[in-house]
């Protein structure tokens, strides 16, 4: 296999390499710009950070949030304050311009209390914590957390009055409590949060009046209460979308109104068969209950559900349905009522901006993006405080659970299967890319965004950080979004994204087809080796250890092919985007055509690199013992 070997003895000097003779010009803006993103790298996996800034405050504000939830269940592993800020890697955080905004911690089985430390998280907008078994008394200190406008705590245990303190939330727009213990009465302070927009406190021990500004809100639920209208009323409030119950008539007068009801009603009727005998609709039609969805998106063949049968498929969304984590929330196994197995995507963060605007990107992006290498969107369902998608369910999960967490009993991926599952994947990325107008940007593939199907044909899915790109601009800023170790270094150091951002993200995904492992293992410390699989797979090759990348699970291979896959990965993962080729260019160079002259030009440009890299280091390290030096020698000075 035709791999460099590296700091080999007898190498001649760089000046004197025809190759840094052509590379002249750029080789010591190319080492200062590697240098800068290793060492970009370092510190954000390096545990000893500046413990004051906002992300350590944060990260130990949100561990010791768990801490206090109890999450007896393990659902959550991957927070841990000496890894990395939890706006880059974080399950169920969402963030912008680097602070937590949005917790999405519903249904996780949590069965302890809320920490007094969610009042470090000063720019939280979103909390949602409902559906678990969580007690205690109503925290009067979540009024500290002034940009708090979506509480959901419905189904859990909390007891106690209503917090008067929360009346200061004044950018309060949900605050749903219902099917908790809550006692006392409704505080009147809370009529000083003008933007209140919904207010459930349905299914709790409350009594007394209710302040009557309330009855303003847009949607409130006061049902299974002791809670009457107001003063001096003793009839039950139920919801602002009750059927008001009509008040007697005098007999003659329902007669009279009955009967001419009913010859309207006959008339109506006949009317509309004859209509429809010679009107026939050719596509299904589906209603939901008035008041229950909003009209707002309504998307060319996609079928709107309504939200009972999104119930009744996810059997309530049971928790053991649950068959994963999107981008914005959960995903459930389910069954429609004609028995097609389903998966429904539950968007937990509509109320933020991030959570509502994937929603909408996600149906506009998959009703004009349709390929054979894309998941296909079946439906959706919206109710003013739910957002759902329907896909078809994968029989084969994703590449990710097809690699690392298989049960026992169940057979490893063969090296076919695998080739194809790249291919696959390269031709839906460039139809994306080439034939979308405008273009999209995945901005998130990795294995676990692969779903296989029954005959384990890899698409594309979990659009929720896809970004629409215009066709005339070569990229386009924005927050950082994906996941480490996928995450192109151009995007992690300038927020800068394009298409050759999916082509990185593309080659870590064919190394984690070639190896099995994650894209990023700490484990692999603890021999020595580096975390990053990119950084890794390139040592082994330097050592000409092909045996020890290819995945154990797999007991025959073509060499040849597996050399291609790799050549390819490390062509797609190369620092500089422009030195990355597009993903039609990739899938000729899958095929061997043209990767040759590639490829030797790649070993070329990676030598010079690795030298010009170790040269910048020891000239770093060497720079850094002489301001050692000079420290010392002024310090002894007389002063």
């Amino acid at each position: 296999m035709a791999f460099p070997e590296y700091h080999k003895q007898g190498k001649q000097s760089v000046g004197s390499s025809p190759m840094v003779d052509r590379e002249n010009s750029m080789s010591a803006a190319f080492s200062f710009r590697h240098f800068h993103l290793n060492l970009l790298m370092l510190l954000l996996f390096c545990s000893n950070g500046l413990s004051a800034n906002d992300d350590d405050i944060e990260g130990h504000a949100l561990i010791d949030l768990l801490r206090a939830l109890n999450d007896s269940n393990n659902r959550i592993t991957d927070w841990n304050i000496h890894l990395v800020s939890p706006c880059f890697s974080w399950s169920h955080v969402t963030c912008r311009n680097g602070n937590v905004i949005s917790l999405s911690l519903a249904s996780n089985g949590f069965s302890g209390t809320l920490s007094p430390l969610i009042t470090k998280l000063k720019f939280l907008v979103s909390l949602d914590l409902q559906d678990n078994d969580l007690s205690g008394v109503l925290p009067d200190y979540l009024s500290s957390v002034s940009s708090l406008q979506n509480l959901n705590l419905a189904n859990n245990r909390f007891y106690g009055s209503i917090p008067a303190a929360w009346g200061q939330l004044h950018n309060l727009k949900h605050l749903v409590m219902r099917g908790n213990h809550v006692t006392g009465t409704v505080p009147n302070s809370l009529v000083n949060i003008t933007g209140l927009k919904e207010l459930d406190l349905s299914s709790n021990d409350l009594n007394g009046g209710i302040p009557p500004q309330l009855f303003s809100i847009p949607t409130y639920n006061f049902s299974g209460t002791h809670l009457a209208c107001g003063n001096g009323i003793q009839q039950p409030c139920i919801s602002s979308s009750s059927i008001p119950v009509p008040t007697r008539r005098p007999q003659l007068q329902v007669v009279i109104t009955g009967a001419s009801c009913g010859a309207f009603l006959l008339l109506l009727v006949g009317a509309i068969v004859t209509y429809r005998c010679n009107h026939r609709h050719k596509h299904d039609q589906f209603f939901d209950v008035e008041g229950e969805v909003e009209r707002n998106i309504s998307l060319g063949q996609l079928r709107r559900f309504s939200w009972r049968e999104i119930q009744i498929a996810t059997d309530n969304f049971s928790e053991s349905n649950i068959i994963g984590h999107g981008g914005f929330g959960k995903v459930y196994k389910g069954y429609l009522i004609d028995s097609t197995k389903v998966a429904v995507k539950r968007l937990t963060d509509y109320h933020n901006p991030g959570g509502e605007a994937a929603f909408l990107r996600e149906v506009q992006l998959i009703s004009v993006a349709v390929h054979r290498n894309l998941l296909r969107l079946i439906g959706f369902c919206t109710t003013s405080s739910e957002r759902i998608l329907v896909y078809p369910f994968m029989q084969n999960l994703s590449l990710a659970y097809r690699l690392r967490d298989l049960k026992p009993g169940e057979k490893a991926l063969d090296w076919p299967t695998r080739r194809r599952i790249a291919f696959g994947a390269a031709h839906g990325l460039e139809y994306l890319h080439e034939h979308c107008d405008p273009k999209i940007i995945h901005r998130d593939l990795k294995a676990a965004n692969i779903l296989l199907d029954d005959n384990f044909e890899p698409v594309l899915g979990d659009f929720g950080l896809a970004k629409l790109v215009d066709t005339k601009l070569t990229h386009i800023t924005t927050q950082v979004r994906g996941t480490m170790g996928h995450i192109a270094p151009e995007y992690l150091s300038t927020g800068k994204s394009s298409e050759k951002t999916d082509v990185f993200g593309y080659g870590i995904t064919l190394l984690e087809l070639v190896t099995g492992q994650r894209a990023i293992d700490f484990s692999r410390l603890e021999e020595e080796e580096d975390v990053l699989l990119l950084d890794h797979i390139k040592k082994l090759l330097r050592e000409k250890r092909l045996g020890d990348i290819v995945d154990g699970n797999m007991k025959t291979y073509d060499h040849k092919e597996v050399e291609i896959i790799l050549q390819v990965a490390l062509l797609c993962t190369q620092s500089s985007p422009e030195e990355r080729p597009k993903m039609a260019e990739v899938i000729t160079m899958l095929q061997g055509v043209g990767l040759a002259e590639r490829w030797a030009e790649w070993e070329q440009l990676e030598e010079v690199r690795n030298q010009q890299f170790s040269l910048m280091s020891r000239q770093f390290m060497w720079a850094e013992d002489s301001t050692h030096d000079q420290e010392a020698i002024q310090l002894s000075q007389a002063r």
